[in-house]
């Protein structure tokens, strides 16, 4: 029979808002360098509320090293935005499961990659965009892993094999960076709560710049075998500025659950 963990969820969340091993929680934050491209405050400390800052195309520059405001959402996304996700019964059941479990089983904690969108959601584990006129990329610090989001307007492949992050294509509708990926694995959940997807699962992302210092991007997701329909959450990030990533290697020998958990 397997044992209960030592403690209950809501210590598991805050070990897990802030990474998998304790001295990484720091990561990215150590890196200083003052960017001579920072709007500043009289006292020198970054203007978060200056205005969004604009490409020479005159949209959105979303380049930046962006972090999740807490950890809330990576624990239970649907929970933080007061919402009831329309599961199917297969995916009710098995997120019930997840959820009696404490999220024991999910992929993260066994080195498993993140995928679209809890890697966003890791607190002190920024990820960072990078964006040239035909591909916007993004490296996350947690895993030292990254995504592509195409943007030179090719469709998606005649054939893909099913991937963590999927196969992600981009483009402006207005000021609203809209991002459509396929091509998931079923291997990964939405958040650490147990949220399932499966092969067939399309996110789509609204990436809305609001100022200098704050990006939020709205997340919907689509999948038949998973959920009724589709259904939203709006989540919250701000810039971390004068700093950049760092390498971060998961390794299962300091896996959360070896430390916390009895076996």
């Amino acid at each position: 029979m397997q044992k209960k963990p030592v403690f209950g969820w809501i210590a598991l969340a805050v070990v897990l808002a802030a990474g998998l091993a304790a001295p990484s929680t720091l990561a990215g934050q150590y890196l200083k360098r003052l960017d001579p491209k920072t709007p500043r405050l009289p006292d020198g400390k970054p203007n978060l509320a200056a205005p969004t800052p604009r490409r020479p195309d005159g949209k959105p520059d979303l380049n930046g090293l962006w972090n999740a405001v807490d950890g809330r959402f990576l624990t239970n996304l649907s929970r933080r935005a007061g919402i009831e996700p329309p599961f199917t019964p297969w995916a009710a059941a098995l997120f019930k499961e997840r959820q009696e479990t404490e999220g024991r089983d999910r992929p993260a904690g066994r080195c498993l990659p993140h995928t679209i969108p809890d890697a966003m959601l890791v607190p002190n584990y920024p990820w960072k965009v990078v964006t040239t006129p035909d591909v916007t990329i993004i490296l996350f610090e947690n895993f030292t892993q990254y995504r592509q989001i195409f943007t030179d307007g090719r469709g998606y492949p005649d054939e893909k094999a099913p991937t963590w992050f999927g196969y992600s294509l981009g483009k402006w509708e207005g000021d609203q960076f809209v991002v459509d990926t396929l091509g998931f694995n079923d291997k990964s959940w939405l958040d650490d709560g147990g949220h399932p997807r499966s092969e067939e699962m399309k996110v789509t992302e609204r990436f809305r710049r609001k100022d200098y210092g704050h990006l939020e991007i709205e997340f919907t997701f689509n999948d038949p075998k998973a959920y009724t329909k589709p259904w939203s959450v709006t989540v919250p990030f701000v810039l971390l500025p004068d700093t950049d990533i760092i390498e971060n290697i998961c390794e299962n020998e300091k896996d959360v659950e070896h430390i916390f958990f009895k076996k």
